[in-house]
């Protein structure tokens, strides 16, 4: 295609232009049927004199047209290259682009070529694109930003390209699950007395988003990826909710803290072990409560939609990545044939409590809570039938000798210094007074908690001194190795099953009766109940110091990874609730029985549609659930907010707060991007007008009652 400037113009500053089609592209490609697209062409250039011969157009006129008509020919072609038809819409936007660039308002980086060839999803035999140069730069601000803000009248694609974008990254795994919501905004009647199911009341506040789906995925497919949680689709006041009761404990560096007590900056413990800050606290009034329990007793309480990280057999198998559950998915589907379906995540590393100075050394101390008499009544003594065990309890209690009284029985002497004129106190006897241990029996020992809470090191040493002295390896056939521990001091079950685990380890508990002798005529593992204790540890964490105990552990093959399922989630009530967010990069914290869980989406695709009918509560608490790997796309029309009187719209808000904050963008459509009927761009603009003319301000008069802040 060339431009040959006229040899005689009739005046100054015309020009003339002529272009040859090639062969290969049909004239009714570049014309359109019925000359329609020539038809646009001439009425946007009606200055123009524009001539078609064969496969060459010739065009005449002002200079400035004529270089214009040459450009969009010059785009035309290239989009035809592509196999992309052009359509009178596209002729008409390439026309918009093309003299937005010249008259500067534009910086005419895009040519319109580019912006008409942007493929984002292709899918049911129609491909899906922006169409207009704003569409273009936020589809591409969704490509290079974590928080993108698609602000515009309807009609502008703002939902549409997000949800094409949002399938993109699922299908092309850089996100494993779409996160879709809506504010619900009631018009007239309360969603609670609306007829119906939930889903039957929430459904015309998501019917937009659920079409956009249809459009974009197999039909078919789209229940099932509901049902495994791939796809959510709520009302935002029903996705906000991811709570626990207030009582509920989450372990913090310094032990067990009620949620409801934590504020932000608060640290509480990861899932590798590490404190992790709280970066939000949020009341989520009262909820129905569910006990979810782990197979081997372990519980906590959550609303229905607090979320999990879980795992499947088949996911294991398949080296799937763990997928994200609220609790109510999972009611009813807790079964896979005989077996549970839902693994937990374990501790990945030892919970790092600060290291607190102790009277005791550990390993000493659990030797005697397992096999020594504290009574006080005595000189301490402790009885084994290992020497090993004698001389390793001497060594870890200095001026102390073990001395052995006879059979399996040691008596722990202070030993005497030269000059010693009064009795001194037995340093045992001294520490176990100190610990609160003296005079405690069989069925009242426990662990002291600056045992409990204290470094990795002094916790696994208390846990060996137990086991090695009243705790020991079970072999089974073809299984690996149990480990066992047998006491009848509840105190003591439970202080052993946290030890197990703050290690990353499982503990199972069951009771086994006494035997139903008359109190007093037998021993006193007669007259209490004995709790049993089989633990799993994970591997890298020794249970045993007592060579003969390692040796037969390991000969077994060691103790097998740990492992926890859940096992029900019954109903519990309906109690007060608050949600944290936390900095950990997998957003899992501990709660009650060390089990781990959080309320934070990582790896997904968040949309948040109509947000100008959002408070600014609303959207700070939405914004604040982001997790990592994840991206959050939030579109609205501050011109049509529908939000109670006196309240305030989190969409205008948030441009004041996070406007020019790195790594968030916001995308500003206008009438020229709409993509309906044309008559939708000209009712928007004349909306505009009339509001400016007549001193209204988003549809509401200035200095009348404010309906729509």
């Amino acid at each position: 295609m060339t431009q040959t400037p006229t040899g005689h113009s009739p005046a100054q500053g015309q020009a003339r232009a002529q272009f040859t089609v090639p062969a290969q592209h049909p004239m009714v490609s570049v014309l359109g049927s019925g000359d329609s697209l020539l038809r646009v062409i001439e009425k946007a250039f009606p200055a123009a004199d524009i001539h078609v011969r064969g496969n060459e157009i010739s065009a005449s006129g002002a200079a400035a047209d004529v270089a214009l008509v040459q450009r969009l020919f010059d785009e035309m072609m290239l989009v035809l290259r592509t196999g992309q038809p052009m359509t009178e819409d596209a002729v008409e936007r390439s026309i918009a682009m093309l003299r937005a660039s010249e008259n500067g308002t534009s910086d005419g980086q895009e040519t319109p070529a580019e912006v008409l060839t942007q493929n984002i999803l292709s899918s049911r035999g129609r491909t899906i694109r922006p169409k207009t140069l704003n569409q273009k730069r936020y589809v591409d601000a969704i490509d290079k930003h974590t928080i993108v803000f698609g602000i515009g009248p309807a009609g502008t694609g703002k939902t549409y390209l997000a949800m094409a974008k949002a399938v993109q990254a699922l299908q092309s795994k850089q996100v494993n699950r779409i996160i879709l919501t809506r504010p619900a905004v009631e018009a007239g009647e309360r969603l609670g007395f609306l007829p119906g199911t939930l889903y039957e009341k929430i459904d015309p506040y998501l019917r937009p988003l659920y079409d956009a789906l249809h459009d974009m995925l197999d039909p078919d497919s789209i229940p099932k990826l509901m049902a495994s949680g791939v796809i959510e689709v709520a009302p935002l006041a029903y996705m906000r909710g991811r709570a626990q009761p207030l009582f509920t404990n989450v372990l913090t560096p310094d032990g067990w803290r009620p949620i409801g007590n934590l504020e932000v900056g608060d640290l509480v413990i990861g899932s590798n072990g590490e404190p992790t800050p709280v970066l939000g606290v949020y009341p989520q009034g009262e909820k129905d409560i569910y006990r979810v329990t782990a197979q081997d007793g372990s519980w906590t309480l959550a609303c229905g939609e607090h979320l999990w990280t879980v795992r499947t057999r088949d996911d294991k198998r398949r080296d799937k990545p763990w997928r994200v559950l609220e609790t109510q998915e999972m009611i009813g589907n807790l079964r896979a044939a005989h077996a549970r379906r839902y693994e937990l995540p374990m501790l990945t590393a030892p919970v790092s409590f600060p290291e607190r100075e102790v009277p005791m050394d550990p390993y000493a101390l659990g030797l005697l809570l397992g096999d020594g008499c504290l009574t006080g009544s005595t000189t301490p003594s402790f009885a084994t039938e290992d020497r090993e065990l004698a001389g390793a309890l001497e060594a870890a209690l200095p001026g102390v000798a073990v001395r052995h009284k006879g059979g399996p029985d040691y008596v722990l002497n202070r030993i005497k210094s030269p000059g010693d004129v009064v009795t001194l106190e037995n340093p045992v006897t001294r520490v176990l007074r100190e610990l609160d241990l003296l005079r405690t029996r069989s069925h009242t020992k426990f662990v002291p908690d600056d045992y409990l809470y204290n470094s990795a090191e002094v916790r696994l040493g208390v846990l060996q001194g137990l086991l090695d002295s009243d705790g020991g390896p079970v072999t089974q056939k073809d299984r690996t190795c149990r480990v066992q521990f047998s006491t009848a001091s509840i105190l003591l079950r439970d202080d052993i099953i946290a030890l197990v685990q703050s290690l990353g380890g499982v503990a199972y508990t069951r009771r086994r009766r006494a035997e139903g002798r008359e109190q007093g005529t037998a021993l006193a593992a007669h007259r209490y109940d004995t709790h049993v204790v089989d633990i799993r540890l994970p591997e890298g964490i020794e249970p045993f110091r007592l060579a003969r105990k390692r040796d037969k552990y390991h000969a077994a093959g060691g103790g097998g990874r740990p492992m926890r399922f859940i096992d029900s989630i019954e109903p519990a009530g309906r109690e007060e609730t608050v949600c944290i967010q936390v900095a950990a990069e997998d957003s899992l914290y501990v709660t009650q029985d060390y089990l781990l869980t959080h309320n934070t989406l990582n790896d997904a695709f968040i949309i948040l549609d109509e947000a100008q009918n959002t408070s600014p509560e609303q959207m700070k608490m939405f914004l604040t659930r982001l997790g990592f790997d994840s991206k959050i796309v939030i579109t609205g029309d501050v011109t049509q907010v529908d939000l109670p009187d006196g309240t305030k719209s989190g969409l205008r808000q948030v441009q004041d707060i996070l406007e020019g904050l790195d790594d968030v963008h916001f995308s500003r459509l206008s009438s020229q991007d709409v993509v309906r009927h044309k008559l939708v761009g000209r009712i928007v603009d004349a909306y505009e007008k009339y509001d400016s003319e007549n001193g209204t301000e988003n549809g509401t008069h200035k200095g009348g009652r404010n309906k729509r802040k």
